[in-house]
């Protein structure tokens, strides 16, 4: 018999639009990279919504909408804080 079971923690290109996520790493070495992430917030126990993924990623933290490069997505990785409500 199959149980339930649920992603807790991936990389914020795979949120669906709608879902929000607590920051729990931001993986990369290149410091202009972690410096953009920083300038727009993102730090660890940030809670970013994922308000669009196509055309363009458009995170929303604090009220505010971000619109990243695609090398800062690749770089945050979240834990899912709430189901799919889109």
């Amino acid at each position: 018999m199959f149980t339930r079971f649920s992603v807790t923690g991936c990389s914020l290109e795979l949120l669906r639009t709608g879902e929000r996520g607590i920051v729990i790493v931001c993986k990369n070495q290149d410091e202009t990279i972690l410096s953009k992430l920083i300038s727009m917030g993102i730090l660890t126990g940030t809670h970013i919504t994922l308000k669009q993924d196509f055309p363009s990623f458009i995170l929303t933290i604090d009220n505010i909408d971000f619109i990243p490069d695609s090398e800062s997505v690749r770089a945050i990785y979240v834990r899912i804080i709430e189901n799919y409500i889109n």
